[in-house]
């Protein structure tokens, strides 16, 4: 049999196999050092499932939970578990998985016909629960099928997928992949893992109105992670949710519906008008305690629009009468040579010990105390702090505005009594989902917004986001998401529509990674995602927008 070359990444091997050899089949055969199973493969630096056979000489890197790709298609295969589980117990319900909390997917249970009642909430999650135990078990494949759209579109129609189908009707593509558990058909937005056998560490349980499918840690993927209570979290998800069957734009088909009836421009502004009125309520709220409250501290994760956010609930402010100052964190780092390092010997931007924090406390105290305080401004290209000649002082009606990331951890203003201050956070929480299934995590949108604003404003290519991103990421789960909970009130800066907007930026500057980096599986996933979006034009976008952040054109300074 004919003989092709195959480099194994993990090792840096070159091994001559006989053509045909199936990912899984070569897994067996070499040393790939994953310490986890093996979940799936980057060949060429493209996500593949271990099923794949190989004919061509070909790159491959074997990967487990650890890395991001084998976790995304962990949870995704996760749920496709669940959805199996739910139709073998249920037939007349199906499953909608609404968003993801900190631990884990909410998601709910619900009667597809009129008249159906499912059980209580306690002996539908046992038997679910126990259904899915057992198709653990049964360690069964999941397999993958390329088919005619047409042919999958029929494959579905009993299926209670409705969004799922209406989604395969608006693919111009004539061939797609569908996906396959125990006969269950779905499309799912990723890869999968090769058997529900190497499932081992999940949980379903009661939540609010619904279920908490809680997945593993993937730093320590043999036991689960941590569940966190975060009713602020979820409310505000709940909330964003009510918005979207408000505007009736629950899918990406919704999305693309609007788009194609030429009904983009209502929607943007009826979004950004449910912006304003949320910036309008909180300043209401800080009016509400206008005798004691002096700072108003934001936060937030990267992307999530918190400059914006500050410039808007500063207008807000200021037609209740407040004197607004504003006050970036960033001008406190501490000079480059004092900034402390990773393990891996890079600075540590992300760490609140980059910030001058003695200095910060010292300038506030002063602020409150009537005196006026020259504040640092940050020269980034030195790396070094200077004065400016910029000063605040503080004056009966004044009240200052504190931006950045850090701006809930208690240590940053330990030395300010928490009466002066009223705490906010914004993130982009995404709502709107590919199917009742397939949910489009809220870091996706946020990378897809970073991708455009560093290309357009710090002349970064996609690629050096994308290898910039992981690190973002592991900053936000150590020094922002643990503080959320601190927050008096929760806003979410993600608009149903901007996808819509985002897509024709980001989608060249994907195209343009390229094969060789490893962070192309990434590109490809997203653009996979973009390009069942219809674009919309930026003409609509008020210069008081979110997204003007990102795009440009603001009519606010930065």
């Amino acid at each position: 049999m004919q003989q092709i070359e195959i480099i194994i990444e993990n090792t840096g091997e070159r091994r001559m196999v006989e053509q045909g050899l199936s990912l899984a089949e070569l897994c067996g055969k070499v040393e790939h050092h994953c310490k986890y199973p093996v979940l799936c493969a980057l060949v060429n630096n493209k996500i593949t499932m271990l099923q794949y056979r190989l004919f061509t000489p070909k790159s491959v890197r074997f990967i487990d939970i650890t890395h991001r790709q084998g976790y995304r298609i962990y949870i995704t295969s996760l749920c496709f578990l669940l959805y199996k589980a739910v139709r073998d117990c249920y037939p007349k319900a199906v499953l909608d998985i609404e968003h993801w909390m900190v631990n884990g997917f909410y998601c709910k249970i619900e009667p597809t016909e009129d008249g159906y009642t499912l059980p209580s909430q306690l002996e539908v999650v046992r038997t679910v629960r126990d259904r899915m135990v057992e198709l653990q078990r049964l360690d069964l494949p999941f397999l993958t099928k390329s088919m005619l759209v047409s042919d999958a579109a029929k494959l579905i129609e009993d299926e209670p997928i409705p969004a799922t189908k209406q989604l395969l009707k608006g693919l111009t593509q004539l061939y797609i992949e569908m996906h396959f558990l125990g006969g269950t058909p779905h499309k799912w937005a990723t890869r999968l893992v090769p058997s529900t056998g190497v499932l081992t560490q999940w949980d379903l349980r009661s939540f609010a109105n619904g279920f908490l499918l809680q997945c593993p840690d993937p730093s320590m993927p043999e036991k689960l992670d941590i569940y966190q209570d975060s009713p602020k979290l979820f409310n505000i998800f709940q909330e964003h949710h009510n918005w979207a069957k408000l505007l009736g734009i629950t899918t990406i088909d919704d999305l693309n519906e609007a788009v194609r009836s030429h009904r983009e421009n209502e929607l943007i502004q009826v979004s950004e008008a449910l912006h304003e009125k949320k910036y309008a309520s909180i300043a209401d709220m800080i009016d509400q305690r206008r005798d004691k409250v002096r700072m108003v501290l934001l936060a937030g994760p990267s992307s999530s629009g918190k400059t914006t956010s500050c410039r808007r609930l500063a207008v807000q402010l200021a037609v209740l009468g407040f004197d607004v100052k504003q006050l970036s964190l960033d001008d406190y780092f501490l000079p480059r040579e004092q900034t402390p390092r990773q393990p891996n010997g890079d600075y540590d931007f992300e760490a609140i010990e980059a910030l001058n924090i003695p200095l910060l406390n010292e300038q506030l105290q002063q602020m409150f105390d009537g005196k006026e305080v020259k504040t640092p401004t940050y020269d980034f290209k030195k790396g070094e702090p200077f004065f400016s000649g910029r000063t605040i002082r503080l004056h009966k009606d004044s009240i200052l505005i504190v931006e950045g990331i850090h701006a809930l951890n208690p240590k940053l203003t330990s030395d300010i009594d928490d009466e002066l201050k009223f705490k906010v956070y914004v993130s982009a929480l995404t709502q709107i989902a590919l199917d009742k299934q397939n949910i489009i995590r809220s870091n996706d949108n946020r990378l897809i917004r970073r991708i455009v604003r560093d290309n357009n404003f710090r002349g970064y290519s996609a690629l050096a986001t994308l290898q910039r991103w992981p690190s973002v990421r592991h900053g936000e789960h150590k020094h922002i998401f643990p503080y959320q909970e601190n927050a008096d009130i929760m806003f979410n800066s993600a608009l149903l529509y901007e996808l819509g907007i985002l897509r024709p930026f980001a989608e060249p500057l994907l195209k343009m990674v390229p094969q060789s980096a490893e962070e192309y599986a990434e590109a490809v996933r997203l653009l996979s995602m973009l390009e069942m979006i219809e674009p919309i034009q930026t003409k609509y976008i008020p210069p008081t927008s979110i997204l003007r952040e990102f795009l440009g054109d603001s009519s606010f300074e930065y």
